[in-house]
């Protein structure tokens, strides 16, 4: 099957949090290497997603243009990734040198897509009220205000979303707003034309879609895709007063009085998984406009309406035969310690941070996926980190690995061959039932519990060897000590298969001490027997009380 998975694109604004990190790409990095071991064709997308407001204010912030915030931070998103050992396929961006160039893939599709809805009744203009700064002598965009949101009354909500409610709104519906980089500046309602997008006429046909999908849609994005479609859908306006973004095309329908105006970044970004890959791929369309693709979005849950109602809603719009979204796999917020992640309160641990750590990449992963907020959201702990990565991670399966490797190197320096077939059948009849459970699960994109599973196994495999106790049995019958050292062999090879999406490093550096190459978890018990070993390497050390001292003091 060929199966497209993108990542909700980083806003290239910022260093991205540990909650950014797994809410969206290292979970699509751990599915796409899940679904890679199961033969699938993959194709993974992700790039930073670059135009709009944040970009402007962060510009003016470092007294920097946009285009060079977008290539500053573009480099630190990769690296950060890079170091997290997550593997894109395609690693890409929205913008260009000149938004203009209408030969740049994200100006072209956004366009073209633009151009068929209007072609096809969906793009209306409308005079709206916008907020208006008389200071600054123009409109202010959604995210330079803040205020009170009209619907959770929450005090700090931004123009166009409401962070703790996730609704939606007009900046002009702010009780009290005022322009963030400046309060003191003062605020008018003044009207302006728009561009808006006819969403109440695509709403039959997004629930006729909706209705289709396999169920296999986390909790978070169901619940918030039902509540959108059960409501009246709004037209929405795409069009913003910017400088930075992708330029409205001049129009026989519009003329060419909206040519000072950009697209609205969440009509814009979405388009950008279909950008980014065409920039890449000469046959694109392969993955975006073909029925044999699977593709699936991985976002924390403020993401779902963007991905759920409005992009979805455009590409039926434009009646292209584009390829619609068959699973959300959407996340709750992890948050640091009892507060929420913030670049702004110095508040958490962010990518630089995490690289900078002195803690291997691996440990970071296991973590992060171990505590990954899938039913509800989650924490980012000092104590936690420590007490799952010393006890799951270093105590059950490093040590295990360990053991296995130090004792079947001293004392055959090759992996044995199994004879006692009913010996090896005592520990895989427990592989084969935590393989199902194991598949079930990261086949719904149930990955903590994936990893559970991974280490419940090891946990047997713990229980296998101290049952049979090798390091004695080796002094009173060696040819048993091979038998049982030549079993537990075969099972850290599956070990380290089932492992490679969650601590790929380390899964890799077993192989590689095993003298060995393999990424399937069914094979002949006996594949590699003779192999010979290379000397074994310890693959994790317990975190320390003074590492981590030094750490809580640090961040904390």
């Amino acid at each position: 099957m060929k199966i497209l998975i993108t990542s909700a694109l980083p806003y290239v604004n910022n260093i991205p949090h540990l909650g950014n990190i797994i809410g969206c790409v290292l979970s699509a990095d751990v599915y796409a290497r899940y679904k890679r071991l199961n033969k699938d064709d993959v194709l993974y997308i992700c790039g930073t997603d670059e135009y709009g407001t944040a970009t402007e204010t962060k510009a003016k912030e470092q007294n920097m243009t946009p285009r060079d915030i977008c290539n500053k931070y573009h480099k630190i998103h990769k690296e950060i990734y890079e170091w997290f050992n997550i593997k894109f396929d395609i690693f890409g961006r929205t913008s260009n040198d000149d938004p203009k160039d209408v030969n740049w893939s994200q100006t072209k599709l956004c366009h073209d897509i633009f151009n068929k809805l209007k072609d096809n009744n969906l793009i209306y203009e409308k005079e709206i009220e916008q907020l208006f700064s008389e200071d600054l002598n123009k409109f202010c965009a959604d995210r330079y205000i803040k205020g009170t949101c009209p619907v959770c009354n929450y005090d700090d909500a931004n123009g166009d979303q409401c962070d703790k409610c996730g609704k939606l709104h007009a900046a002009t519906e702010l009780i009290n707003p005022y322009y963030k980089l400046d309060p003191k500046f003062k605020l008018v309602k003044k009207k302006t034309s728009h561009l808006f997008l006819k969403l109440s006429e695509l709403q039959n046909e997004l629930k006729n879609w909706y209705n289709k999908n396999d169920g296999s849609w986390t909790n978070i994005a169901d619940g918030i895709t039902k509540s959108w479609l059960n409501d009246d859908l709004h037209d929405r306006c795409i069009t913003r007063d910017l400088e930075w973004g992708t330029p409205v095309p001049d129009t026989k329908k519009f003329g060419n009085k909206f040519k000072n105006k950009v697209f609205y970044v969440w009509f814009d970004a979405p388009i950008g998984y279909i950008s980014i890959t065409a920039n890449k791929l000469n046959n694109w369309t392969n993955w975006w406009k073909n029925e044999d693709v699977k593709l699936v979005n991985f976002m924390a849950k403020d993401n779902v309406p963007f991905h759920s109602i409005i992009f979805p809603a455009c590409l039926i719009g434009t009646k292209d035969n584009y390829n619609l979204v068959n699973t959300i796999a959407a996340v709750d917020y992890l948050n640091y310690e009892d507060k929420k992640f913030s670049k702004s309160n110095n508040t958490g641990v962010f990518g630089d941070d995490a690289k900078n750590s002195g803690i291997c990449s691996d440990m970071w992963r296991f973590y992060l996926i171990r505590v990954r907020p899938e039913t509800n959201d989650s924490f980012f702990t000092w104590n936690d980190f420590e007490a799952k990565v010393n006890s799951e991670l270093v105590n059950n399966f490093s040590n295990l690995v360990n053991r296995i490797l130090v004792l079947t190197y001293k004392n055959f320096k090759k992996i044995p061959e199994i004879k006692d077939m009913n010996l090896y059948e005592e520990l895989n009849n427990e592989y084969e039932n935590y393989l199902n459970l194991y598949r079930s699960n990261m086949d719904k994109i149930k990955l903590r519990e994936g990893l559970v599973n991974f280490i419940q196994f090891s946990s047997e495999c713990n229980l296998f060897i101290n049952n049979y106790e090798p390091w004695n049995l080796i002094k009173i019958d060696k040819e048993k000590c091979e038998q049982v050292l030549g079993i537990l062999c075969n099972f850290l090879i599956k070990l380290s298969v089932l492992g490679l999406p969650f601590i790929p490093d380390c899964c890799n550096k077993i192989q590689s001490i095993l003298n060995i190459n393999c990424n399937d978890y069914i094979f002949d018990i006996n594949k590699f027997v003779g192999s010979e070993l290379n000397k074994p390497d310890i693959l994790f050390k317990r975190m320390s009380k003074d590492k981590l001292d030094e750490l809580k003091n640090k961040f904390n």
